[in-house]
């Protein structure tokens, strides 16, 4: 090994010690605080190195998916480091799509590694020396057609399980690389989630202090029209009916419950580490509560700012569907 390695131009870049693994996130006194980070799916890595007579280049790409989704496309001569390779891969993804290319070409030899193989040049000589006994009238081999004859040039190889643990140290390589790519489109999507958060609070400031407003709006409203219809709105059974009717125009649990998820957000987004299956079920649960506060409005400012929680939700289940 210490052979090859000392026979080898390595062209692989070191693993990037500036991988961000910490994002900034806001905390209680308007002051912010570091969190562990969550990591995007899309990313992107390529290393090469040259090797004996050969270079090997390695490509790992990556988009978001549901599940782990590995793609290896390996030449031959790796065909046998598969297992090890998917092992490798698996043991640092968790999600995503994943294509890992590995692509094996030779390399032209210069003139100071030319080599010629004696033992193979005297096979040739005894052989051409019993074609001339047979057939005294052939002609003799020329220097060019010798040196052109299979296995008479000695090139440089690597054995195949020194190429195979070679392949494998560039993939850990492009895994780190791709980390560090993962993690810094993490940051910028963790940053438009906390945007999110914030937008989605300021709507829920918006409408929580109408709400006592909007129920004695809706009230007086109903009992205008009961006495319009020539019915007394005080008698109990009406009043029962009211109080009744009004519940199912109340907002407030739908405010409270934004708040609590845009809450939980945050917490999954600090935790950091593979949060997209969290973030997409708080992100339908936003939704779900955006839309039955439209629907039990009745008021114009509330169905305006339901409105602007489902644009700012949306953008939020976007950004979610890249996140491990």
């Amino acid at each position: 090994m210490g052979a090859f390695a000392a026979g080898s131009t390595a062209k692989a870049r070191q693993a990037p010690e500036n991988v961000p693994k910490t994002a900034r996130f806001p905390v209680a006194g308007g002051m912010s605080q570091e969190f562990p980070m969550i990591l995007s799916m899309t990313g992107f890595a390529a290393v090469a190195a040259e090797l004996p007579g050969v270079s090997l280049a390695v490509e790992l790409r990556s988009v978001n998916h549901r599940y782990l989704d590995l793609t290896l496309k390996l030449p031959d001569e790796l065909r046998a480091a598969e297992p090890a390779l998917r092992e490798s891969l698996a043991g640092e993804l968790k999600r995503g799509k994943v294509e890992c290319r590995i692509a094996l070409n030779r390399v032209a030899h210069g003139t100071n590694s030319l080599a010629v193989d004696a033992g193979r040049i005297g096979q040739l000589a005894a052989a051409a020396s019993e074609v001339t006994r047979t057939v005294p009238d052939a002609l003799p081999l020329s220097v060019h057609e010798i040196l052109r004859w299979p296995g008479v040039l000695a090139e440089p190889t690597v054995p195949p399980a020194e190429l195979s643990q070679r392949a494998l140290g560039l993939v850990r390589q492009a895994l780190s690389d791709l980390a560090a790519a993962r993690a810094r489109e993490g940051a910028k999507t963790a940053d438009v989630l906390e945007a999110c958060c914030a937008g989605i609070e300021v709507q829920v400031a918006r409408v929580l202090p109408r709400v006592p407003a909007i129920h004695l709006a809706y009230n007086e409203k109903l009992a205008a029209r009961l006495r319009e219809a020539g019915l007394d709105p005080n008698e109990d059974r009406l009043k029962q009916e009211l109080a009744l009717f009004a519940t199912k125009v109340d907002v407030a649990e739908e405010l409270a419950r934004l708040a609590a998820h845009v809450a939980e957000v945050r917490r999954v987004l600090r935790a950091g580490g593979s949060a997209g299956k969290r973030l997409d079920f708080l992100a339908q649960e936003l939704h779900r509560e955006a839309n039955t506060l439209g629907s039990k409005s009745v008021d114009a400012e509330v169905s305006q700012a339901a409105l602007e929680l489902k644009v700012l939700i949306e953008q939020m289940r976007e950004q979610v569907q890249n996140v491990e």
